[in-house]
This record gives C-alpha cells, sequence and structure tokens, in this order.
C-alpha cells in the first residue's frame, strides 16, 4: 500500500472527510486546524450565557408552542454536543450539560454560508454555546433556533458507540470523566453522596457536635486493626504512617474538654481490594462525653434514618433484590448467638478452641496465627455477615479484637461495643471507650505480643495515648460509620468502585 502523503493543495475539511471512520481522531484534528485558520479562538475561555440547560427545561417545559412564539424567548446556553443530524443546509443537534439535554436547529439562512460550513467541523463530543430563540418543532420537542454559535473546546477522540454506550467497567472506572459523558445518571451517585455528606454535617451539627480535623500523617498508626501505609518525612528525618483511623486523636480532644467531636475523614489501610474494599476510604467518625455504645444505638438509628427520609423520602431501601427496612428499633443479636444462628457450625463446635482455630485459619489461610477470638472473629466475617440483610447490631463480640473498648462487666471476655451490619456488609462499629489508661497499656502489650507472633494487624504500643488517658477521659461512646458502604446501600451498588469517583486501580503497563 502506497504511503499516504500529508494533505498540501487540498483543502482540511476535505481531507478530514476522507478520512475512514478508524481515523476520526486525526479526522478531529484536521478540523481543529481549520476552525484555527478561519480565525476561530481555539480555547476562548468564558462566554456569556443566560441559562443552563437544565434550567431552560425546567422553565421553559411546560411553555405551549403558542406561548413560546408569543413570548419570544431569547436563551444563550452551553453546553456538550451529544448527537447531530445534518440535512444539507440544516441541522438538528442535542447539546447536554450534567443534567438535561436540549434540541438545537441551525439554518444556513439564519447564520449564513460561512458559519453554517464551520459547524461541518463540530463533531459529537465538541462543547459550544448557542444563542437563539426557544420554539417547538412539528413533534414537540423543545428547540432552540439558534442565530450564533461559539465553540468552546474540541473533542479529541470520539465518544462510544451511541445505542451500547460505555459499558467496560475497567474503563468506566480509570476514566471516570469519560464515564459521566457517556453515562450521565452516574452522575446522580456522587450527588446522592454530596447530598448524604451534607445531611451528616447538618444532623451532627445541631446535635451540638462540632466538626474537627485531624492529623493524616502519623508517628504511631492507631486507632484501628489494620496494617499502614509508610512513608518518610525528610526534614525530620523520621517515617510516618498515613492515617488508618482518627479516632485516638479524637479522643484525646474529649480528654481536653470538648464534649462532643466529630471528623469525616479519609482514612487509608494497606490490605486487599475487593467490592467492599478500596485503600483509601471515608469514615465518619464521632465520640460523646458521658454516653456508651448504647447511645451510640440509638443514634446510628435515629442518623441513618433521617438520611433516607431526607434523601429517599422513605424509610425503605431497594438494594438488589432485597427491601432493606430502616424503621426503628433495629434488630439486636449478640455476637456469639449470630455465630450459633447463621454459621452453619453446631453450638458445640465453638466450645472446642483448638477445633475453631483450626476451622478459621480455612477461611483466611493468609492470617499467620490465630487466637481464639480472632478466629471467632473471621468465622463471623466469613460465615455470618452476609446473612444479615437487614440492619442488625451484633453487640459484644470479643474483647479480644476490642483492645480499645471496655469489658462487658458480666463477661468480661467480651467488649462493650456493636458492629452495625446492613446488606451483608459492616456499616458501623462502635463501642464505650477504655478509660482506664493500666488496662488500656496491659491491651496495647498484648497487642505488641501478637505483632511479634505474625499479627500485622494487631494494634501499635501509643505511651502519648495512654498519657493522655492519665489525664482522665469521661465515659465515652464513639463510633466510626463507613461512607462509601453506605452511599452504596442508598444508591443500590453492588461495588465500592461505583461510589468513589477514583478508585485506585493497578497502574496499566
Amino acid at each position: 500500500m502506497a504511503e499516504k502523503k500529508a494533505p498540501e493543495d487540498k483543502d482540511l475539511l476535505d481531507s478530514a472527510a476522507e478520512l475512514r471512520e478508524g481515523d476520526q481522531e486525526a479526522s478531529r484534528r484536521l478540523k481543529m486546524e481549520k476552525l484555527v485558520q478561519e480565525g476561530i479562538d481555539a480555547f476562548p475561555g468564558k462566554v456569556k450565557t443566560t441559562h443552563s440547560v437544565l434550567e431552560i427545561v425546567e422553565k421553559f417545559s411546560k411553555f405551549s408552542r403558542e406561548e413560546l412564539e408569543e413570548k419570544k424567548v431569547r436563551v444563550a446556553v452551553p453546553g456538550r454536543i451529544v448527537s447531530i443530524r445534518r440535512m444539507g443546509r440544516a441541522s438538528f443537534f442535542h447539546i447536554r450539560d450534567s443534567r438535561s439535554r436540549l434540541q438545537a436547529y441551525l439554518r444556513e439562512e439564519e447564520v449564513g454560508k460561512r458559519d453554517y460550513e464551520l459547524f461541518s467541523l463540530i463533531d459529537i463530543g465538541d462543547i459550544v454555546a448557542v444563542q437563539g430563540v426557544l420554539f417547538r418543532t412539528k413533534t414537540g420537542e423543545l428547540t432552540v433556533l439558534v442565530d450564533t454559535f461559539t465553540f468552546l473546546a474540541k473533542c479529541f477522540h470520539p465518544l462510544p458507540e451511541k445505542w451500547h454506550g460505555l459499558q467496560d467497567t475497567e474503563v468506566r472506572y480509570r476514566k471516570r470523566y469519560l464515564d459521566l459523558i457517556m453515562n450521565p445518571k452516574e452522575q446522580e451517585v456522587f450527588r446522592l453522596r454530596s447530598a448524604m455528606i451534607s445531611l451528616i454535617r447538618k444532623f451532627f451539627d445541631q446535635k451540638g457536635y462540632i466538626e474537627v480535623e485531624t492529623p493524616m500523617m502519623h508517628a504511631i498508626p492507631g486507632g484501628a486493626l489494620a496494617r499502614p501505609f509508610k512513608t518518610f518525612h525528610n526534614a525530620l528525618g523520621i517515617d510516618l504512617y498515613l492515617r488508618i483511623a482518627p479516632e485516638l486523636y479524637l479522643k484525646k480532644l474529649i480528654v481536653g474538654g470538648f464534649e462532643k467531636v466529630y471528623e469525616i475523614n479519609r482514612n487509608f489501610r494497606n490490605e486487599g481490594i475487593s467490592s467492599e474494599h478500596n485503600p483509601e476510604f471515608t469514615m465518619l467518625e464521632f465520640y460523646q462525653a458521658y454516653s456508651d455504645y448504647h447511645d451510640m444505638i440509638e443514634l446510628t438509628e435515629e442518623l441513618v434514618n433521617s438520611l433516607s427520609l431526607n434523601i429517599l423520602g422513605k424509610e425503605e431501601i431497594t438494594f438488589g433484590e432485597h427491601k432493606i427496612s430502616l424503621k426503628r428499633p433495629w434488630k439486636r443479636v449478640k455476637f456469639k448467638e449470630a455465630l450459633v444462628s447463621y454459621s452453619g457450625l453446631a453450638p458445640s463446635r465453638f466450645d472446642d478452641r483448638a477445633g475453631t482455630i483450626e476451622f478459621a485459619s480455612t477461611l483466611a489461610p493468609e492470617k499467620k496465627t490465630l487466637s481464639y477470638g480472632k478466629a471467632l472473629d473471621i468465622i463471623f466475617d466469613k460465615c455470618v455477615k452476609h446473612h444479615l440483610i437487614q440492619p442488625t447490631f451484633v453487640i459484644n463480640p470479643p474483647r479480644e479484637v476490642s483492645p480499645l473498648a471496655k469489658a462487658l462487666k458480666e463477661a468480661p471476655d467480651e467488649a462493650e461495643r456493636f458492629e452495625l451490619v446492613m446488606a451483608g456488609m459492616e456499616i458501623a462499629n462502635a463501642f464505650s471507650e477504655l478509660s482506664d489508661p493500666a488496662e488500656q497499656r496491659k491491651r496495647f502489650e498484648e497487642q505488641a505480643e501478637a505483632r511479634k507472633r505474625g499479627d500485622e494487624d494487631a494494634h501499635w504500643i501509643d505511651m502519648d495515648y495512654i498519657q493522655a488517658l492519665e489525664y482522665g477521659l469521661p465515659p465515652t461512646g464513639g463510633e466510626g460509620i463507613g461512607i462509601d458502604r453506605l452511599v452504596m446501600i442508598f444508591a443500590n451498588r453492588k461495588s465500592i468502585r461505583e461510589v468513589i469517583l477514583f478508585p485506585l486501580l493497578r497502574p496499566k503497563e
């Protein structure tokens, strides 16, 4: 095949028209060159507009053909072109913003021959602003009769095919901007997320909590049983760790005299990726002096129920094939009772500690060493959690896996703690905070021994936190709620990547 030569004498537009469909990007770049040659500012910046597409649709959709003819409503509106239908000396096209779309009608006799020819250099995906008068077509569609259009930005890549759209999930996550262009309904997930966070702030502000910010780089990682990301501070010459939880700092504020604090924070855990886990995620954590985990149960019910009423307008959520009722009160079940009821294991099985540990090791072979409490926690996670669809407070798990929680007085091997499970996922974790500095130090030392035995998730010893407790932590209830998972349920999405704008992915080689 003879080598193609660059166009010399031939008009750039003609050359672009001759390019095969597979050369669309080259065609679009040739069209851009032609626009520039014709004196069109390739990146003009802000232009004067009167409405957004959504504002026009909401305000004028009820106007009849006669009302529009009488009022002669003139608009100037920007948007991305999502369809073009050329018909000789006239063209219909649609522009859209983030919420709606609007038809525009361009005629050569209205804009002049030169401008109409320039419109032939416009592609689907380009961003323009149009000015003109609103009218209704014979089919009744609200339309702008364009008398002026302004080029705002060129789309150099063809958008995915109209009917099939963008369906490759990996491409959707890697190129979220393209996902939002092609699947504008996906924007509603993130509008829901934004509304939820705004309502959470309003809820706690009205209850007298104050929002605070705590460090995201810690000298000692703490506040959760998780593996941290490690970094190095050049100026100080010290290792630092990205925050796995803000808990210890928030409780220091309770020691300092703040009685109600909350933080909507980014946490980082150096763990696996799954439909429920992203290494970087968003948590709501809140702490209240002179309260305990029972108070946190009541507060959690009230918060989530109010979110449902304000966002969805009802107390029931559809999640997959399930209908989840958020009517209060929610179910409460003891941790050990949940193990017996849902794990499929005989109650006597848990009396055999060695056998329980051996069975749990087959469920989580990556765990190097297991204690009895840790084994029970793994069995709950692998065999029980997915059965709990309706909101359920699972209370009093093993103290051994709750190193920051008070022990239950009547059963010291259990903790004054609960996990809220909904749709088979852990949504929240709360407890009555351990305030005895001597007991907390003992717990940290137990965790240090577990770390020596190979438990990479064990809590580190934080002497600064113990010293803070020695100044007096009042009885305190504290809780963390996973924002991403809560959004998953409210938005009816089965993967956490669907509710995070830019989830972490393995880089392409």
